[in-house]
C-alpha cells in the first residue's frame, strides 16, 4: 500500500509541476520551465523510492550495460548499407508502379474503356 501512495505522491508532484507552469504565466519562460522539471525531478526522487520505482531503475541499469554491449557499425557500413535500402526503395517503387499501371489497364480492358 505504501508504494501506491508514492506512486500517487508522485503523480501529483508532477501534475504540480505543470501547474505551475500554468501558474506562473507572467514569469519568465526559465522559472515556468524550472517549475515542471522541479516537479519531474521530486516526482522520480519519490518514484524511485517505491517497489516498482527501484526496478525501474534496476532495469535502466541493465538496459544501458546491454547497449554497451553492442557492437555498432562503422560510418563505412551505414553509408553502404543506407545506399542498399535506397536501392531497393527505387526498385520496389519502379516494381510497384508498373503493378499499378498494369492493373490499372487490365481494370479499364475489363470496364470496356481500354484501347
Amino acid at each position: 500500500m505504501a508504494d501506491k501512495i508514492k506512486l500517487l505522491v508522485a503523480v501529483l508532484l508532477v501534475i504540480a509541476g505543470v501547474a505551475g507552469f500554468y501558474f506562473f504565466a507572467d514569469a519568465p519562460t526559465v522559472v515556468r520551465v524550472l517549475s515542471v522539471l522541479a516537479g519531474v525531478v521530486l516526482a522520480g526522487v519519490v518514484a524511485g523510492t517505491s517497489a516498482p520505482g527501484r526496478q525501474f531503475f534496476r532495469f535502466a541499469l541493465d538496459a544501458r550495460d546491454e547497449a554497451r554491449k553492442v557492437v555498432w557499425p562503422t560510418r563505412k557500413e551505414t553509408i553502404q548499407m543506407t545506399g542498399v535500402v535506397m536501392a531497393f526503395v527505387v526498385v520496389m517503387a519502379l516494381f510497384l508502379w508498373a503493378v499499378d499501371g498494369i492493373l490499372l489497364w487490365l481494370v479499364k480492358l475489363a470496364m470496356g474503356q481500354g484501347s
